[in-house]
């Protein structure tokens, strides 16, 4: 099951963790020194939700991100719905 957000498109990001080690110079040390880099994944806040879609009388249900929520929530879900069909998605 892909991690993609339906309306908003959010898919995970790469970043990097890093490992330090020593005492700060603020805190009267030497110096911080980066002993470690490893790569690591953002995940998008998703959720399955399911809508009633009262246009087609039936129930429609989305992978969607909790900004992609709040837009539904400005926009309306028919609105919603129309965007992502012009976009060429299946709903």
């Amino acid at each position: 099951m892909s991690k993609i957000c339906d309306v908003t498109g959010k898919k995970p990001k790469k970043g990097r963790s890093i490992i330090r080690r020593g005492i700060a110079k603020k805190k009267k040390g030497i110096g911080l020194n980066i002993t470690g880099v490893s790569l690591r994944r953002f995940l998008p806040n998703l959720f399955k939700k399911r809508f009633w879609f009262s246009e087609e009388k039936r129930f429609i249900t989305l992978k969607l991100s909790t900004s992609a929520m709040r837009t539904i929530d400005k926009k309306g879900l028919a609105a919603v719905v129309r965007d992502m069909r012009a976009q060429g998605k299946k709903v």
